[in-house]
């Protein structure tokens, strides 16, 4: 097994570089011309400025410039910072702040998204470790000299330096390689960090547990590669040898066309992308190239998804992983009962993977069927939290094992069920949020005093709702709450629903006095059924 992914890049250059590597917009790009790519963006990179174990942001939507600059940095030794493209300027600023980002790669725009706008609301405070930006996109014109006071250069894949005259011979396989964020439980999301070792290493195992290595596969890469979902199916799809045909951002009839025209086998998404492409095509048979079409459900009605999709011969399958043991991790097999393959989790790729199951209660470990905390032991988990030693010794135990904080089951045959989260982590648009992020931007605005933040299932999707506790006298306007924090936080975090109250329910413990969830809950989904707007 090679041990980073710009070994296994090399060799495929090699030894198969005419072979698509990606397909971007009806446009093959070949092994051979991708890595030379690679070569010259990281010494674009490099002159200007980037070194061993800088930290570059890339904000972008799925493109080829992405790509090359994961992997020229992986070439230096410079991890890249996933920015999601969904975010706003509070949560950009953040990252920027957290991860002490030297360069941020960024585009003017796309579709409805101006980011050059949405950077005009992130705190000078937050750039302070950026000493320049990057732009994309910049319409055959030169990039304007200085943006919030960064000087600004132009990133173009036209126009970068040759390539050297030979080829580093790799780079230390341990070292940082991509941040993810992670749901937070105090401030912020934590920024998860991954080597080039545990990326390659799963890359690899999937690409062979997934079927990719199988002949004549390859990948529709709609997921965004900023989030590990995304992310993860294209390098194992790279590590495979296989094409990956990249969708910018999803779009059914998009996607459907790419499924027909490249002979898609693997795709992996949500339970809305698969609805959407099902009820682009209404053939009986849509996608008859399709072999594993891996999903996760985030909304209601997943059950009765997945018998019409496998009624029309489309091979959902469940899958299970997060940022820190990364995500494909386990895939159902298409063996099992229907009701059990569409199941989340499934068997691990890694074959020697750990797996456990601990009560909650007794904290005793429990045998197969006995539903539990999920604990997972593997060598391509993370390798630690960002400047975060306390956050990384709380998820690992003295075995290495890492808490997920999923609650879920062992199947005889060492499959994983999951079940739900632990806790009161949210899971909106795809991504897991921590209400304490949404909580703390809206007790930022005038008036408030505290705030607790649930989600429930509004028209079929999870969305979040608040409860206000106003400062003494004052008197709420949501409505303007809604507002105010849309300007900072991705829309899927927006609170659908925000309701004064005078106080929270609470019970008392032997720890102390504490706010019942649930029951806030319980109360949002009654007023949301009264027709309780606000």
């Amino acid at each position: 097994m090679l041990p980073t992914l710009l070994h296994v890049l090399d060799q495929h250059a090699a030894e198969r570089g005419d072979a698509p590597a990606f397909i971007v917009e009806g446009r093959a790009v070949d092994f051979a011309a991708f890595a030379s790519t690679v070569d010259r963006t990281a010494v674009w990179l490099q002159a200007h400025g980037v070194r061993r174990g800088d930290r570059v942001a890339v904000w972008l939507v799925n493109r080829l410039e992405w790509l090359a600059l994961y992997f020229a940095l992986a070439r230096i030794g410079a991890p890249l910072v996933a920015v999601n493209t969904r975010y706003r300027a509070h949560e950009v600023g953040y990252l920027l702040e957290k991860s002490c980002a030297r360069l941020l790669v960024m585009q003017s725009n796309f579709h409805s998204i101006d980011f050059t706008a949405l950077m005009a609301d992130v705190p000078q405070a937050a750039l302070a470790s950026l000493t320049r930006i990057a732009m994309v996109d910049s319409a055959g014109t030169a990039p304007p000299a200085t943006l919030f006071g960064k000087p600004v250069i132009a990133f173009a894949l036209d126009d970068l330096p040759p390539a050297p005259a030979s080829r580093p011979a790799g780079t230390d396989a341990d070292a940082a390689s991509i941040l993810f964020t992670t749901s937070g439980t105090t401030r912020g999301p934590k920024l998860v960090m991954h080597s080039q070792r545990t990326v390659a290493m799963h890359a690899q195992r999937v690409a062979r547990a997934h079927g990719l290595l199988d002949e004549g596969t390859a990948l529709l890469a709609a997921l965004p590669l900023c989030g590990v979902f995304g992310f993860c199916a294209a390098m194992a799809a790279l590590a495979a040898g296989r094409p990956s045909v990249l969708l910018d951002t999803f779009d059914a009839t998009r996607a459907a066309r790419a499924i027909t025209q490249h002979g898609i086998t693997h795709l992996f998404g949500s339970d809305e992308m698969v609805q959407r492409l099902l009820d682009a095509v209404p053939d009986a048979r849509p996608f008859p190239s399709l072999r594993v079409v891996g999903f996760a459900a985030f909304g209601s009605g997943a059950d009765v998804l997945a018998r019409a999709a496998w009624e029309r011969g489309v091979p959902l399958l469940g899958v299970y992983g997060s940022s820190e043991v990364q995500a494909l991790f386990a895939l159902q097999r298409a063996t099992l009962p229907l009701e059990q393959r569409t199941q989340a989790g499934g068997m691990p790729a890694h074959t020697r993977a750990a797996v456990r199951i601990r009560d909650l209660g007794t904290h005793a470990l429990l045998p197969p069927g006995q539903s539990g905390v999920i604990e997972i032991r593997s060598d391509t988990s993370f390798v630690g939290y960002l400047d975060d030693a306390a956050a990384t010794q709380a998820a690992l135990d003295a075995e290495g094992f890492f808490r997920t904080g999923d609650i879920g089951h062992l199947r005889d045959d060492g499959s994983l069920v999951f079940e739900t989260r632990q806790g009161d982590v949210m899971r909106l648009g795809g991504y897991l949020v921590s209400p304490a992020e949404i909580e703390e931007a809206l007790k930022a605005q005038e008036n408030v005093a505290e705030v607790q933040v649930v989600a429930v299932e509004i028209e079929g999707r999870m969305r979040a709702v608040a409860f206000a506790i106003a400062q003494p006298g004052a008197v709420l306007d949501v409505q303007r709450l809604q507002q105010a924090v849309a300007s900072g936080l991705a829309s899927f975090k927006v609170p659908a629903r925000i309701w004064q109250v005078a106080r929270f329910p609470v019970a008392e413990s032997s720890n102390g006095t504490k706010i019942q969830r649930a029951r806030l809950r319980e109360m949002a989904l009654q007023r949301i059924a009264q027709g309780d707007a606000g």
